[in-house]
């Protein structure tokens, strides 16, 4: 469990040098926000969140939880989606906008999910 990171994943990495060499600058893990999001673009209002499938239950071949000591995994992995959502509900209550980028979307090359990430200005308020 030491080994694993919280932020400068491979795939949070892929999409903070996506948006920098888009022209958008940002902040990371800002810790005024419910959530902590990933990535911040403050003059948006853009929260995006980079997850990881398995740490954060994604209905895909990652996310498939463990089947030893499944007890403490569904707690803890339980806990992590109620978090997210508890995390998300509250950041649009506050006006903002909210990505979830998952990493197999990131791994398959599935550009078409981050198409509107990479057109912000359409959102704007």
């Amino acid at each position: 469990m030491s080994r694993v990171r919280t932020r400068d994943t491979a795939p949070e990495m892929y999409v903070r040098r996506r948006l920098w060499h888009t022209g958008y600058r940002y902040r990371l893990s800002v810790r005024s926000l419910p959530g902590r999001p990933d990535i911040v673009v403050r003059r948006l209002k853009v929260a995006v969140f980079v997850h990881g499938c398995f740490w954060h239950s994604h209905d895909c071949p990652k996310g498939q939880r463990p089947a030893t000591n499944r007890e403490i995994w569904d707690a803890k992995l339980d806990r992590n989606v109620a978090r997210d959502n508890d995390a998300q509900r509250r950041l649009t209550g506050d006006g903002w906008r909210v990505f979830v980028i998952w990493e197999c979307a990131l791994e398959s090359g599935t550009a078409d999910l981050l198409e509107g990430l990479w057109r912000l200005e359409t959102l704007a308020p």
